[in-house]
């Protein structure tokens, strides 16, 4: 019996395999050069300062004192505002045009939320500062203000002028920019839930409510956990929206979220071309690697629950 040659050479096999597992392992060089990088340049701010660069709110560059408690603050702050404000818009996006638009009306908005994703970052902060920060403070923060100056928690979190710029401002305009990647990534989610098992709810005598959380949320909540922290690390890495509307200060007198506070993204667009030292320098290089921490983090707990989730 005459056997049948292989056409093909095993030489092209052997060059893809090793073409793509050049690839993967430049992204683990790639990463670790970055981060190396950043801890080389921010190590006369770490033998310097230490741990208490952490938790020092001080940030004063003409006698190189550097603390970095604002920056972090502002940073969780305004992404732990963003997603309370853009995890349930996207939600009852998705929703809309998975389960309740006619078929005429999915199209327009969803093309009108893909777009909103293109707008440029700076678009959104020019936005935001000269359009929503003046309305802000007039028809929001006053009245805010007025509401809850006699209740004893308000009165603290909603203190100080209404100047409408701070680190309210910076957390719903970043939820406006994460709401089209949340709701992009929940619709795209949704519409994979399998129709027999929606029919066979609605079979049953399920209301529209009930087949959403019986039925397309259990069959989809790890790709709903995706997008949401696909929209958290969009907005920890926000840069000129955010430099834009949240005042760029360094005082840490309250906990108002009225007060105009700092980011780690903030901080480093504004000096880092000015640094006037190398000790300024290395403080700022250090934000840099405390994000990239931050972020690894978030990514690190999102993994956990899905390997959670799949146990």
């Amino acid at each position: 019996m005459k056997t049948i040659k292989n056409p093909q050479s095993p030489i092209p096999d052997k060059i893809f395999a090793i073409s793509v597992k050049s690839s993967a392992i430049f992204v683990l060089i790639l990463l670790t050069g970055i981060m190396l990088s950043l801890i080389i340049a921010s190590m006369p701010s770490i033998k310097e300062f230490g741990f208490s660069f952490l938790w020092n709110k001080e940030w004063d560059a003409p006698m190189d004192q550097f603390g970095a408690l604002v920056p972090i603050y502002g940073t969780i702050i305004t992404s732990v505002i963003a997603l309370v404000i853009a995890v349930p818009v996207s939600f009852g996006i998705a929703i809309f045009l998975t389960e309740l638009a006619p078929p005429w009306l999915r199209r327009p908005i969803g093309v009108a939320v893909e777009l909103l994703a293109a707008i440029p970052s700076i678009v959104y902060g020019m936005w935001g500062l000269f359009v929503f920060a003046p309305l802000f403070a007039k028809y929001f923060q006053r009245p805010l203000e007025s509401f809850s100056k006699d209740i004893p928690f308000l009165k603290e979190l909603f203190a100080g002028p209404a100047f409408g710029i701070g680190i309210l401002t910076a957390g719903i305009i970043l939820a406006i920019m994460i709401i089209p990647y949340i709701a992009s990534v929940m619709r795209d989610v949704f519409e994979r839930t399998p129709r027999i098992m929606k029919e066979s709810a609605y079979g049953l005598g399920a209301t529209t409510w009930e087949v959403i959380w019986k039925v397309i949320l259990p069959y989809t909540k790890k790709g709903v956990f995706g997008g949401v922290m696909l929209g958290l690390g969009r907005a920890l890495g926000e840069t000129m929206a955010v430099t834009f509307v949240i005042g760029n200060t360094y005082q840490f007198d309250s906990f108002s979220l009225f007060a105009p506070g700092n980011s780690i993204t903030s901080s480093l667009a504004n000096e880092f071309a000015e640094a006037s030292s190398e000790l300024h320098t290395a403080a700022l290089m250090e934000l840099g690697l405390l994000l990239f921490i931050i972020t690894f983090i978030v990514l690190a707990i999102s993994k956990l629950f899905m390997k959670q989730e799949r146990a």
